[in-house]
């Protein structure tokens, strides 16, 4: 289990740097579904994660960055093979693998209790955030559509 605390926003057929640009296929169906659809593909041998969030008649999803790691550690610890709480869910790639996180999942349902990857409000927690451009995005858009909690030292580098 663990707290998101760092995310950006892709939208669809107008936001370059989505995998929705060129329209709907068989990989990026999750993004044009229902808002809760988890998302996954792989860049450069990691799986990311994305949670399909938008508006009734939209396309866009959410990546899932960086996680604050509440329990099951030790397990983390050993799919990531590293032993430094602070390094390891602090990127899309890290946090997949130290979640298990795999095409698996493609096209779950997020928003289900029963789902085997489940997305909760967590309970009320007050927290600052900060904005800045997408990570590694060539061809951002003008608004800032990453979005972290401040201070946070899960907050990818």
């Amino acid at each position: 289990r663990g707290r998101i605390v760092e995310t950006e926003a892709y939208y669809g057929e107008k936001d370059p740097a989505s995998r929705a640009y060129r329209g709907r296929k068989t990989y990026n169906t999750p993004m044009f579904d229902e808002p809760g659809r988890l998302f996954i593909y792989m860049v450069h041998s990691w799986w990311l994660l994305n949670i399909a969030a938008h508006e009734p008649g939209k396309v866009g999803a959410v990546l899932i960055r960086a996680v604050e790691p509440i329990d099951e550690i030790p397990v983390m610890e050993r799919n990531r093979g590293v032993n430094d709480l602070y390094s390891l869910t602090t990127g899309p790639g890290k946090l997949t693998r130290a979640l298990e996180v795999t095409k698996r999942l493609h096209g779950l349902d997020a928003t289900e209790p029963s789902s085997e990857l489940y997305v909760t409000d967590g309970g009320y927690i007050e927290f600052e955030t900060e904005t800045s451009h997408r990570i590694g995005v060539r061809m951002d858009l003008p608004r800032e559509l990453r979005f972290y909690i401040r201070g946070s030292r899960f907050v990818s580098r």
